[in-house]
């Protein structure tokens, strides 16, 4: 993709100041504490190798939000041997950064330095502007001035200017990243793909669980850190800093700027605003005091801007061809529905928040891009299981939250907040909003739907948006629940789901991988990509299947190879 180039002031400098903001066996508060006091060795063990005395750059460096004219910069600095993740020691430790047009540095546009903090990890974020749309820059950081140490050379992009009109625009997309299950082998095949603008993780970046805690088969490829279910702030940014070891997710975000959301499981399975499925307040504390434990040490680790209220629901835009509407479903959600109370269609219960919703409609209404993105954590689309084998209730009933026998009622996706659904969908209708999208993940399977107005009746009535689900990178499905080969005994229940389902053209229940969206005025298409085995560290990737949706149908269909 090209550029006018056009003339620009420096950045100003950063300020430096970090944001703040299946089930396991429970661990009590007093339990995890103990164990979190004793972690800082076998952590400091896992760590690649380091200076005798730091400091050192260990967890690599991140770029994420682009902007036409900027983009958010992330690393950390383990300034001392002993400051590692969670520990609270080190010294505060200044940091430089500069970004340049080349990977030389001889054409640098921007410098500043801001100051690493033991309050805030040592983590480092500075929000450069200045910068030119469209545009790839590279960037670094150091520490020290007369043999500065450097940190890993990152590369970004910005976006397309507001009002450009831009050919086209690719992202990578994922969801579902246990680390115990496997590695992210999905996450290094998207860093070797440098025409992407950027990666969209869709949530469920880490887990909360203790070691074994989520792992179907009783296998476990590699332990998490700490290995006691997280709970306090010690513990999110412990495991968040062992995430950031891993030499994939390293990759993939020193390649490209990556623009995340959460779901449930950076905080606890099944989150909603005023506790979660896997908290129990009597053993673990104050539901509110693990949230904002969560949310300070993922706006620390990861490249995203805060928005409201310490949320992550924002919009970005790429030229005057997509609108990216980001959600938050879990934040200002109400508690999940019992499955045949009747609740689900209650119209006091919400997903979004009123504020949330009433934003989102206003985004897509006042929108003038030719595509509407919305990244959704969980399905929008309505699911019926109709017939499905008793072997199957089972894993699905982890997956999606239906009951192992008796009615299915997805009640953690859109299907258990169907008034929210119904007064979104409405809007797209009663506003003859064309040409938007939902992208999502958590469930751990691909589907490429059509969002029908009225499922019972579809396709006799009409659809009002497309869905694309992107499979987990490594995150446990049907065939991992079933200890399985792949295909065993998943297409039955994919026939059935179909067969219920008319508006789903296809679901794979059985792979792990990524997705790649290419976005351009005539089409949105999603090729799904599959890794050949997830505990592989070696894993290849190939090209599955190809859905795209032409502009103002609000239908998907199938395609016969990728975009090249």
């Amino acid at each position: 993709m090209t550029s006018r180039r056009d003339n620009y002031p420096a950045p100003a400098e950063d300020s430096g100041t970090p944001s703040a903001a299946l089930t396991p066996r429970r661990r009590t508060v007093v339990k995890a504490a103990a164990a979190t006091a004793a972690l800082a060795a076998p952590l400091a063990a896992a760590l690649p190798a380091r200076a005798a005395t730091g400091p050192a750059f260990l967890h690599g460096v991140a770029s994420g939000d682009p902007l036409p004219d900027g983009v958010l910069l992330w690393t950390r600095i383990t300034p001392t041997p002993e400051a590692v993740p969670g520990s609270g020691k080190g010294p505060d430790t200044e940091v430089r950064w500069e970004i340049a047009e080349d990977k030389g540095f001889s054409k640098v546009v921007g410098r500043g330095s801001t100051v690493a903090k033991a309050a805030g990890d040592h983590t480092v974020k500075a929000d450069v502007r200045g910068l030119r749309q469209a545009t790839t820059y590279y960037y670094r950081f150091s520490v020290g001035s007369d043999s500065p140490v450097r940190s890993p050379v990152g590369r970004t992009r910005t976006a397309p200017a507001h009002e450009a009109a831009a050919p086209g625009i690719r992202f990578g997309v994922v969801s579902c990243s246990n680390w115990e299950a496997g590695y992210f082998s999905a996450y290094r095949h998207l860093a070797a793909r440098t025409e992407l603008d950027a990666v969209l993780h869709l949530g469920d970046y880490l887990y909360e669980y203790a070691s074994g805690g989520f792992a179907s088969s009783g296998d476990v490829v590699r332990e998490h850190q700490p290995k006691h279910e997280i709970l306090t702030l010690a513990d999110y940014r412990t495991r968040h800093g062992a995430h950031k070891t891993d030499a994939d997710a390293q990759a993939m975000h020193g390649t490209h700027p990556v623009i995340a959301i959460w779901d449930d499981h950076e905080v606890a399975n099944d989150a909603w605003s005023g506790g979660a499925e896997n908290h129990s307040p009597e053993t673990e504390g104050p539901w509110a005091a693990r949230v904002a434990a969560a949310k300070q040490a993922y706006f620390e680790w990861m490249p995203v801007r805060p928005a409201t209220e310490g949320t992550v629901y924002r919009r970005l835009r790429f030229g005057k061809l997509a609108d990216l509407h980001l959600l938050d479903l879990r934040s200002f959600r109400s508690q999940q529905a019992k499955v045949g109370s009747g609740d689900a269609d209650s119209p006091d219960r919400t997903i979004t928040g009123r504020a949330q919703l009433d934003w989102l409609k206003a985004g897509l209404a006042a929108s003038d891009a030719a595509w509407k993105l919305v990244g959704t954590s969980v399905m929008i689309s309505p699911v019926a299981f109709g017939s499905l084998p008793a072997y199957l209730l089972k894993p699905l009933a982890k997956l999606l939250g239906l009951p192992e026998g008796g009615l299915a009622v997805n009640t953690d996706q859109w299907d258990g907040y169907t008034h929210d659904r119904k007064e979104l969908i409405g809007h797209l209708r009663d506003k003859n909003i064309r040409n938007t999208v939902f992208l999502t993940g958590d469930i751990h399977m691909a589907w490429a739907n059509d969002v029908p107005v009225t499922a019972a009746t579809y396709p006799a009535s009409p659809s009002a948006a497309t869905e694309f689900v992107v499979t987990s990178v490594t995150s446990d499905n049907v065939d991992d629940f079933l200890n399985v080969p792949p295909q065993t005994l998943s297409l039955v229940g994919v026939a059935a789901v179909k067969a219920a389902n008319r508006h789903v053209k296809w679901l794979d229940m059985d792979s792990h991988g990524y997705g790649v969206l290419d976005v351009t005025a005539e089409r949105s298409q999603m090729d799904y990509f599959i890794v050949s085995d997830r505990t592989d560290p070696k894993a290849t990737s190939k090209w599955a299947r190809s859905y795209r949706t032409l502009t103002g149908t609000q239908k998907v269909e199938r395609v016969q190879s990728p975009v090249r």
